[in-house]
């Protein structure tokens, strides 16, 4: 859930930065029409976007770190929300000309959603599980010799759970189904 609500603001903060946030007129003389000039509002504030994009990009953090690390993710989204949800509404007052209030609300609902998904993981996921073990580096060791690696054997026989081990089996000439 903390992580859908994470892709959910930061997916809206990119999308609301990118849409056109005030309309700027200045008249011209006589017979020329007023010149329209429209900002969106990564035109006005660029960094805004990319704050969205750290955020889509934390709620992978969030999945695949632990403990301390998934903490400070959460921690950093806060303060990646709060950025938002100043940027969009400092955009959204400080423009002159027409602006279309809808865009810089969204952006700053993106921006709470973000925080608060970044608050919620800072303070409970220390009793959130854990990603699987077969993606920690400890289950890999190096073969001396041969330059690759290969999933790690118990007492010299086959784990069962890899096929690169059951493979090398057979090209030893053992049968890895033997028990």
């Amino acid at each position: 859930m903390t992580v859908l609500l994470c892709l959910l603001g930061g997916g809206l903060a990119v999308f609301a930065a990118t849409r056109i946030w005030a309309v700027e007129l200045t008249t011209r003389p006589a017979p020329l029409p007023p010149d329209r000039l429209t900002r969106t509002g990564s035109d006005l504030l660029p960094w805004l976007p990319a704050l969205g994009l750290v955020g889509l990009a934390a709620a992978g953090m969030v999945l695949a770190t632990r403990g301390l690390l998934r903490r400070l993710a959460g921690v950093l989204l806060v303060i990646i929300g709060a950025g938002i949800v100043a940027g969009a509404a400092y955009g959204g007052v400080s423009t002159a000309g027409e602006v279309r209030a809808g865009w810089p609300l969204l952006c700053v609902l993106g921006g709470l959603l973000a925080g608060a998904a970044g608050g919620f993981t800072a303070v409970r996921s220390a009793d959130w599980p854990l990603m699987g073990a077969r993606y920690e580096r400890g289950r890999w060791v190096a073969i001396a010799g041969r330059g690759g690696t290969t999933p790690a054997t118990t007492g010299g026989r086959l784990d069962g759970r890899h096929t690169t081990g059951a493979w090398d089996a057979l090209d030893r000439g053992e049968d890895p189904t033997a028990s």
